[in-house]
């Protein structure tokens, strides 16, 4: 089993950054890949970005550019660096380790026009 904790979300103006973080606990030898969902109200939860156990990176479209993914291995901890927000990014990002096997509780975005 692995667990997940999320923190760093908040409410933020439009144009401004935040950084999500996901600490990995359990069977973290057992992690290939993790990633960044979000679900905004009344839309199905959608892929933001993952990241390898290789450090191979990926990222939706609509937050290239914007959104940086990283991981510090020796905290077993994965980093979402968010810029140049959007009201279009308010959400509840999650953190998934395995594709969508494994889930964090969910951490609140709030962008302000």
């Amino acid at each position: 089993q692995v667990q997940l904790v999320e923190s760093g979300g908040g409410l933020v103006q439009a144009g401004g950054s935040l950084r999500l973080s996901c600490a990995a606990s359990g069977s973290i030898f057992s992690i290939l890949a993790m990633g960044w969902y979000r679900q905004a109200p009344g839309k199905q939860r959608e892929l933001v970005a993952t990241i390898s156990r290789e450090g191979s990176t990926n990222y939706a479209h609509s937050v290239k550019g914007r959104f940086t993914i990283s991981r510090e291995y020796g905290k077993n901890t994965v980093y979402l660096q968010m810029n140049s927000l959007k009201p279009e990014d308010t959400a509840v990002y999650y953190c998934s380790a395995n594709g969508r096997l494994y889930w964090g509780q969910g951490t609140q975005v709030t962008v302000s026009a």
